[in-house]
């Protein structure tokens, strides 16, 4: 079965949940959430506050969270608490892949 993890990096984000609302009710399975830090690629994106956010607007709604940044051991967690429903990793992150796997299950 396919589904559709729409990103939200196009989004105006200063309609965010508006932009949001629109690829869900369009037919969007999940709101996919890039997280860099300039590591893996040259652009910086959104933190843990900004899902926190969103999250409460759109409570429903089911977020896939790629941490893309050099230690997801150190905000997995935050990701967790936030609302992420799904937290992805490079495997090539300067963490242990089984410790940001065991914090990720240990945050829910």
């Amino acid at each position: 079965m396919a589904q559709l993890s729409a990103s939200i990096l196009a989004a105006d984000f200063a309609r965010l949940a508006e932009d949001c609302r629109r690829v869900l009710a369009a037919g969007a399975d999940m709101l996919h959430f890039d997280v860099m830090d300039g590591h893996f690629v040259p652009n910086i994106s959104f933190g843990a506050p900004v899902l926190k956010s969103l999250h409460a607007a759109l409570p429903d709604a089911f977020y896939d969270v790629h941490l893309m940044i050099r230690h997801p051991l150190q905000y997995a967690g935050d990701f967790a608490k936030a609302g992420a429903d799904l937290i992805t990793f490079h495997l090539e992150s300067e963490d242990d892949p089984a410790e940001v796997i065991d914090a990720i299950h240990a945050a829910g």
